[in-house]
């Protein structure tokens, strides 16, 4: 549930859980994660943290449901600035829907792409109690086109241990807590959980905190991500504000490693203790927490471009959320779209006549050579999509740069190069994507306003109850 709090705790125990942390630490097969990664940065990196809700073991009976198989519970990117003083972790949705890779089966076999599938069910591909972290991890590869340097896991147990370990964590709440709230199918309301305003959780307590739902705030689920966010940077001030010894960084230690999985590149001592020293600098004022950019889409929950490609273009180019593209921290410019050498079939998916062909010449005019042009089986495509085959994603990438707010999604045929399958938001907005738009884009205004510091008042007005 708090595996970032668990890389606070290495930076700050950094020697004093040297031997606890010895032989405690699990780590995931390297065999599922993609051959076909985004490439590395010399700058910053990107630190994926899971929370899973899996009821084995030591869970069963805090999460408050049943069924043993591992699941995403919570999802954030931590992206750690080159300067290592300055980090931003982005929260995931788990009802997000986006398009999940091929997957690893703990049988050896990998599964077909899924296109528009539920985020957090890469996690619970081939239903294990231990999940699929390396599934997550290709599938915010694929989403984000940043590659995650490591993964951490964590799961109920150990997040409970934690919060018991440093003592309670401070939270507030804007009205009283009954148990109906924690379980909706309650034909009555039940006894008083928690009372409003201030207080401390731990253990099981501050499970029910950070996983409730009903009876606060709008009932969302992102409404809770933005509780977890403030939980999160509470008790990372609680972990700091206990000082740093081994009285108290030891059973934190212990308590971290007992419960999580890491990658392979984090499974000894020696690297989770090189690691946490690229971190050591960080500052609780300068973490800053957001939520991809999202709408609702039914039930569930959309992810808005071109918003989240500006996010995640920052966070590549290693630049400040609330920089404009063009400050002199920014990178240089990128030269206009180039699709020399890109081959592509071109798919009018819509009844409007012509639109597979101007779409071509937008390509023709960029040097993309345009193989076909024919109508799609699917007239009805609301938004344009841009598939590709094996080894050409960033092709793809490229090429989704002429229609602003296109998919891109890895296509299930094994031998198709690149499709571009045009939908009603090319046919009301056809006009191309400007020469030097490809330039690292200005995150929007909302997403900057949104990033709240892991240092701000987490009682402040109750907002985050």
């Amino acid at each position: 549930m708090s595996a970032l709090s668990f890389l606070v705790l290495l930076v700050a125990g950094i020697g004093w859980g040297y031997l606890k942390l010895t032989g405690s630490i699990d780590t995931f097969s390297a065999d599922g994660i993609s051959g076909d990664r985004p490439p590395g940065s010399s700058g910053g990196q990107n630190v994926l943290v899971i929370g899973s809700d899996t009821r084995s073991g030591k869970n069963k009976g805090l999460g408050g449901a049943t069924g043993e198989v591992g699941r995403s519970d919570t999802v954030l990117l931590l992206h750690v600035y080159a300067d290592r003083q300055h980090a931003v972790a982005v929260s995931v949705p788990r009802d997000a829907m986006v398009d999940i890779p091929a997957c690893r089966k703990p049988d050896g076999s990998w599964t077909a792409p899924r296109r528009h599938s539920q985020f957090n069910g890469a996690f619970s591909v081939g239903e294990t109690v231990e999940g699929n972290p390396a599934c997550t991890q290709n599938t915010v590869e694929q989403l984000t086109g940043l590659r995650v340097d490591h993964t951490v896991v964590i799961d109920f147990a150990g997040f409970s241990a934690l919060t018991s370990a440093v003592g309670g964590v401070p939270v507030c709440l804007p009205n009283d807590i009954y148990q109906r709230d924690l379980n909706p199918k309650r034909t009555t309301r039940g006894t008083l959980v928690f009372e409003k305003g201030p207080q401390k959780v731990s253990g099981q307590r501050a499970l029910d905190y950070v996983r409730l739902r009903h009876g606060i705030g709008d009932g969302s689920d992102i409404g809770r991500i933005k509780r977890q966010q403030a939980f999160i940077a509470s008790l990372v001030k609680k972990v700091k504000s206990r000082g740093m010894n081994p009285t108290t960084l030891l059973p934190l230690a212990d308590a971290a490693t007992d419960a999580m999985t890491v990658d392979p590149g984090l499974g000894s001592a020696d690297k989770l203790l090189s690691f946490a020293l690229s971190m050591k600098n960080i500052d609780l004022h300068n973490t800053k927490f957001v939520t991809v950019p999202w709408r609702y889409e039914g039930e569930r929950v959309a992810v808005v471009e071109p918003d989240a490609d500006a996010l995640w273009a920052a966070l590549k180019a290693d630049r400040p959320l609330d920089a404009k593209a063009s400050s002199t921290a920014s990178p240089k410019a990128s030269p206009p779209v180039s699709g020399k050498g890109i081959q592509v079939a071109v798919y009018n998916g819509t009844t409007v006549p012509g639109l597979a062909a101007k779409a071509a010449g937008l390509l023709r005019a960029h040097d993309f050579t345009v193989t076909s042009t024919a109508t799609a089986q699917d007239q009805t495509r609301t938004a344009t999509v841009v598939a590709y085959g094996p080894g050409l994603r960033d092709e793809a990438r490229r090429t989704a740069g002429l229609f602003p707010g296109a998919r891109v999604t890895e296509s299930t045929d094994a031998g198709s190069g690149i499709q571009v399958t045009v939908g009603r938001d090319y046919a009301d907005n056809p006009s191309a994507a400007p020469d030097g738009a490809s330039a690292t884009p200005e995150v929007p205004a909302a997403i900057a306003d949104e990033a709240r510091s892991a240092d701000d008042d987490l009682c402040e007005n109750l907002s985050y109850g």
